[in-house]
């Protein structure tokens, strides 16, 4: 059986990435298709180890490095360009436009999903007011794409023979946008690096990358309001300085 791996973009070595990762360790060699690849040599190394990584013509782009965004237009073309028809089994790893890749009626695809596209659904208007695109003739622009990415991104709902939801919220989303049912399967940890103390420290922790859709603002602005409770937020991002206010 031929198989294929197909996720959206490798933009860094974050949690998606680390369950591509896992894919290539139970199928070593099978070809990873991206949008585009901006992994180091070593964080490559790491999640594709010896297999091919197959990138779309937005890899070619100037401007992909700094804002990929922009080219949100292009995803659902991009995607639909890589040929697989003569895979059997395709595994796709999405947060975005991963499932919407082609396959036929012979082919199996198994989405590993680790979200709807935020942006494109629930968060939309949040995401349009904080990258100020909520008004002026940009902002009608962002709008009409994003319309435009919620036709397409249920349109090809069945192109997926099966969905695996990375969590029990995720399988709620799935169910609600997509009107599909799916299988929680947790993402791996690696629990031999952590031990387990016998003594319980006073605090609250939580780690994430601080990007805007992970809502840590509103665990940290809830903390603010219980001042006699300590919390540790573990992990960086664009959102470092504003939650730290």
């Amino acid at each position: 059986m031929k198989k294929a791996i197909v996720h959206d973009w490798f933009a860094g070595y974050a949690g998606s990435e680390r369950v591509v990762e896992s894919f290539t360790n139970v199928y070593p060699g099978v070809p990873v298709h991206v949008l585009f690849n901006l992994l180091t040599k070593e964080e490559q190394e790491i999640v594709a180890k010896n297999s091919e990584v197959v990138t779309s013509f937005i890899q070619k782009f100037r401007g992909v490095k700094k804002n990929h965004r922009k080219y949100l237009p292009l995803f659902p073309y991009a995607v639909e360009q890589f040929d697989l028809s003569n895979y059997d089994l395709i595994l796709s790893s999405s947060h975005a436009i991963a499932k919407g890749v082609l396959t036929n009626s012979n082919q199996l695809h198994i989405c590993y999903c680790h979200t709807p596209i935020r942006y494109a659904w629930d968060l939309t208007h949040r995401y349009l007011k904080e990258s100020n695109l909520d008004k002026g003739l940009f902002g009608l622009f962002a709008k009409i794409v994003l319309h435009y990415i919620r036709i397409w991104d249920a349109s090809n709902v069945n192109r997926v023979d099966y969905f695996i939801a990375n969590s029990n919220y995720i399988k709620r989303r799935i169910k609600k946008v997509y009107g599909r049912n799916s299988e929680v399967i947790y993402p791996p940890v690696d629990t031999e690096k952590f031990n387990c103390e016998t003594q319980k420290d006073n605090y609250y922790l939580t780690a994430s990358r601080l990007v805007s859709y992970k809502r840590i603002d509103l665990i940290a602005q809830a903390f603010t309001k219980m001042p006699d409770k300590k919390l540790i937020i573990v992990g960086d991002g664009p959102e470092e300085k504003k939650i730290k206010k």
